[in-house]
C-alpha cells in the first residue's frame, strides 16, 4: 500500500496546551471541534466584558432575571463596558483566548443590536429595525480581535454560538452530552435542560462524531489517487459509520430542545445580510462610516455536510441559492476552509465520483453515503417546518438565506444524484430500500415547498 498522498495537515495529535495556534484546526481525533476545550473565564482585564454577559441572559445562571429581561442591556453596555481594544493587544498572540474573546464580543454585538427586536418579538409584533450602530466600545475591539482569530466581526457557528461555546461540568467525564453545559448564552441557556442549551448542545454532540468523516476522507482520496478500491471502500464505510451516529446525535434534537421555545431565543442569532432589522446595514463606530454587513449564525456554517459535498461531489445547481450557499463558505474557521477547499479540488482532479460508480459494491457504498447526507438535510429540513416554518412568517433563516426553498435546493441536488448513482449498483441488496425512501420524499418535498410558498406568496423555485 502506498503513502498517503493527500497531503493537507490533519491533525493527529491536536497540541491542546499551544496556544501559538488557531482553536480550530482538522484533526482526526476531535474531527471540526476546537483543539482543546474553550476558555471559559476571560482574564482580569475583561472584567467588565464577564460581568456584563454573566448578567446579559434573560435568566441568568443564578435564576433572577437578567438585563435581557429588563431590555436595559444597551444602556448598560454603553454606561458600563470601556473600550479595552488596548487590552486586546497585549493578549494578540495567544490564539485560543482570541477565540474566547471572539466568542464573548459577538455574543454582545448580537445582543446590543437586536434587543429592540426582542422587545417586539414578546409583545407579538414584528421584529422591526434593531439598533443600527454598533458602538465603538464593541465595535472596535471585535473587528481588531475576529482579524487576529480570522472570523467576521459578527457571530459565526463554530467561532463563538455553538463550537466554542461550552464547558465540561466535569473534565473527567469528557464530551458527554450530559457533561456539556454552555458558557454564554441569550434566554436559559445557562440551564442545560433548557430549550436554547439543547439546540446549541446537540449540535456540538454531533461534531463530536467528525472525527470519523475525517478519517474517512483522508482514506478515500488516497484511495482513489493510489487506484486502491479497497482502501477507497474503508473509507466509505468510516464515512458512513460516522454519518450514521452524527444523525442519530441529531434526531435527539426533538427531545433537548421544544419546537415552540426555538422562536423565543431565535431573534438574538440573526444577522445583517438580507434582514429587514437592518435595511442598510450596521454602522461600525470607530472602524467605518460606511455601514457594514455580515451573516448570521447559521447551522449551514457548519462544516461535515460540505465536506461531504466536496469529496462526494454532489453536483448543486447554477441558482442564485447555490450562490448563497457558496457565501456561507467565507462563515467558518480558516483551517476549515482550506481543508475543505482541499477535498473539494483533490475530489475533481482524482476523480472520486466517477472512481466510486466504477464498481457496484463501490457504487453502493457511495450510494450509502449519499443517503446519510440525504437523512441529514431531510432532517434538517423537518426541524425548519416544525421549529420555524409553522411558528413565523420571517422570512429569510438567521444566516440570510430564504427560509422556504434554501434547504430544498440542496436536499433536491442529493436526490437527485442518488437517483443517478443507482443505475451503477441495481443488483446490491439493500438499493432497492434506499430508493424507495428517495422516490417518496421527492414527491413529498415538492409538496411541502409548494405549500408553504404558496402561503408566503414566493416562488417555489
Amino acid at each position: 500500500m502506498g503513502s498517503p498522498t493527500f497531503d493537507i495537515s490533519v491533525l493527529t495529535d491536536t497540541r491542546p496546551n499551544d496556544h501559538s495556534l488557531p482553536a480550530f484546526m482538522v484533526s482526526t481525533t476531535r474531527g471540526f471541534l476546537p483543539r482543546q476545550e474553550p476558555i471559559v473565564e476571560l482574564p482580569q482585564e475583561f472584567a467588565a466584558v464577564e460581568s456584563l454577559l454573566q448578567r446579559m441572559p434573560i435568566k441568568m445562571a443564578s435564576g433572577k432575571p437578567g438585563l435581557l429581561a429588563q431590555f436595559s442591556l444597551g444602556d448598560t453596555v454603553l454606561r458600563e463596558l470601556p473600550d479595552l481594544t488596548d487590552q486586546v493587544e497585549k493578549y494578540s498572540k495567544d490564539l485560543v483566548l482570541m477565540n474566547a474573546l471572539y466568542r464573548d464580543y459577538s455574543f454582545m454585538a448580537s445582543a446590543y443590536l437586536l434587543e429592540p427586536c426582542h422587545e417586539r418579538y414578546l409583545n407579538g409584533e414584528e421584529y422591526g429595525l434593531g439598533r443600527q450602530t454598533l458602538p465603538r466600545n464593541i465595535a472596535l475591539p471585535i473587528v481588531k480581535i475576529a482579524g487576529i482569530a480570522g472570523f467576521k466581526p459578527f457571530m459565526e457557528y463554530a467561532g463563538s454560538y455553538a463550537l466554542f461555546n461550552y464547558r465540561l461540568a466535569d473534565p473527567e467525564k469528557g464530551l458527554d452530552y450530559d457533561n456539556l453545559r454552555l458558557v454564554r448564552a441569550f434566554e436559559h441557556g445557562l440551564d442545560p435542560t433548557s430549550s436554547e442549551a439543547g439546540f446549541v448542545l446537540v449540535h456540538i454532540a454531533m461534531v463530536k462524531e467528525s472525527g470519523a468523516l475525517v478519517k474517512g476522507t483522508v482514506e478515500m482520496l488516497n484511495g482513489t489517487i493510489e487506484n486502491d478500491r479497497e482502501r477507497f471502500d474503508d473509507g466509505l464505510r468510516t464515512l458512513v459509520d460516522g454519518l450514521r451516529k452524527v444523525n442519530a446525535v441529531m434526531n435527539t434534537m426533538w427531545n433537548r430542545s421544544k419546537p415552540q421555545s426555538y422562536t423565543a431565543f431565535r431573534t438574538f442569532i440573526f444577522g445583517i445580510t438580507s434582514q429587514s432589522m437592518f435595511p442598510n446595514g450596521v454602522v461600525y463606530e470607530g472602524v467605518s462610516e460606511e455601514p457594514l454587513s455580515f451573516r448570521g449564525e447559521s447551522g449551514a456554517n457548519d462544516s461535515m455536510i460540505p465536506l461531504c459535498d466536496n469529496l462526494l461531489q454532489i453536483e448543486m445547481p447554477e441558482t442564485p441559492l447555490t450562490d448563497i450557499l457558496k457565501d456561507f463558505r467565507q462563515y467558518r474557521p480558516g483551517n476549515h476552509r482550506q481543508f475543505l477547499e482541499s477535498v473539494r479540488d483533490c475530489a475533481e482532479t482524482s476523480g472520486v465520483k466517477k472512481f466510486a460508480l466504477g464498481d457496484s459494491v463501490s457504487a453502493a457504498l457511495y450510494l450509502q453515503a449519499l443517503d446519510q447526507v440525504r437523512d441529514f438535510r431531510w432532517r434538517h429540513w423537518c426541524f425548519t417546518r416544525e421549529y420555524i416554518l409553522k411558528r413565523t412568517t420571517h422570512p429569510t433563516a438567521t444566516g440570510g438565506s430564504p427560509i422556504v426553498t434554501w434547504l430544498p435546493n440542496q436536499l433536491q441536488a442529493v436526490l437527485a444524484q442518488m437517483v443517478d448513482t443507482s443505475g451503477y449498483c441495481k443488483s446490491v441488496q439493500g438499493v432497492s430500500d434506499i430508493m424507495d425512501t428517495v422516490n417518496h420524499q421527492r414527491e413529498m418535498l415538492q409538496k411541502e415547498v409548494a405549500k408553504y410558498c404558496g402561503e408566503r406568496g414566493v416562488a417555489a423555485s
